[in-house]
This record gives structure tokens, C-alpha cells and sequence, in this order.
């Protein structure tokens, strides 16, 4: 029964690797055989161009004036005020 049943999973296999083969026609992965024998592609062919080169200017960082108060003096509510 052993035997039996390796030699019907040895001939799915070969039969099923056979099919595979005869699927492509000989000509493989993507092709398959023309009218005339020839082997032709699945579709047309993928033209891939680049992206177009976008450049950005630079940002402008616009950076307040710092506040400089004398001595003694802080600045709050938007103007220079004493301790």
C-alpha cells in the first residue's frame, strides 16, 4: 500500500509539472507562441520615465529683532518696563 500510493503522488507531480511547461509553450514566464511558432510577449512593453526634477527655493526664515532693554529693566506687555 506503501508503494502504491508513492507512485501515485510521483505521478501527479510529474503530470503536473508537465502542464506547467506546456502552459508556457516552451517560451517562458510572459511570452507565449505566436500564430507563426514564434514566441511574442504577454503585452506591450512597460516604458518607464523619470519624474521631472522639481526644485524648491529655499525657505526664508524671517528671525525677530531681539528686544535689548537697559539695565534694570524687562521687557513685558511690549515694552521695555522696570522691575
Amino acid at each position: 500500500m506503501k508503494y502504491l500510493l508513492a507512485a501515485v503522488t510521483l505521478a501527479s507531480a510529474v503530470v503536473g509539472f508537465s502542464e506547467v511547461a506546456s502552459a508556457a509553450g516552451g517560451c517562458g514566464p510572459g511570452w507565449y507562441r505566436g500564430p507563426y511558432g514564434s514566441c511574442r510577449p504577454m503585452r506591450a512593453p512597460v516604458v518607464v520615465r523619470p519624474a521631472p526634477v522639481v526644485v524648491a527655493p529655499a525657505p526664508v526664515v524671517v528671525v525677530p529683532r531681539a528686544r535689548v532693554c537697559p539695565y534694570g529693566f524687562r521687557w513685558y506687555a511690549g515694552r521695555c518696563r522696570p522691575y
